[in-house]
């Protein structure tokens, strides 16, 4: 089993609110879209080049969430920013 990590597309960028949401803008569609407090931390996670597992234990120690939850969910974000051309997985 790998442990994948991902990288933000060059042409995102992340803007971080106060309230722990963010918001992320796509410079070639010029789409934005929001993110939650949790997406945001895995944002902030990804751009920092954590792993899966990484991520999942920075959402356990974050939220009174289970490892497998905690995957579950980064994996799910992980598909959708795919999906939108928002991230890749790293080489």
């Amino acid at each position: 089993m790998t442990d994948p990590t991902f990288v933000p597309q060059e042409h995102i960028v992340a803007s971080h609110l106060e309230d722990g949401d963010g918001v992320l803008v796509d410079l070639n569609t010029r789409q934005y879209y929001q993110l939650n407090e949790s997406a945001m931390l895995i944002w902030s996670a990804i751009e920092n080049g954590s792993s899966l597992s990484e991520i999942a234990n920075q959402l356990t120690a974050t939220y009174e969430v289970t490892n497998e939850r905690a995957i579950a969910s980064a994996e799910t974000l992980f598909r959708q920013l795919q999906k939108r051309k928002l991230l890749r997985p790293s080489e």
